[in-house]
């Protein structure tokens, strides 16, 4: 829970600032960086987004800050109907 406290200072980021980018309810994020509360797998993804880094690093599995290469979202295939 150290990460995300470190990363959302480093970002110069509030925990109010953190519940307008991601809809986390503030003293909900508060308990997630506290520990009393554990991430849900959408709230590890908005919070992995607004802070710039990876869900992997957020849960402990990489040393790694730098978030992966992101998909580009182009729109809706066109299909045949």
């Amino acid at each position: 829970m150290k990460r995300l406290k470190n990363l959302r200072l480093e970002k110069g980021y509030t925990q109010i600032k953190m519940q307008m980018l991601t809809g986390i309810d503030q003293s909900d994020y508060s308990k997630l960086e506290t520990g009393k509360r554990y991430y849900t797998f959408e709230q590890l993804k908005k919070i992995a987004l607004a802070l710039d880094t990876s869900m992997d690093y957020l849960a402990g599995l990489t040393d790694e800050k730098k978030p992966y290469p992101r998909k580009t979202v182009i729109g809706k295939e066109n299909r045949k109907q």
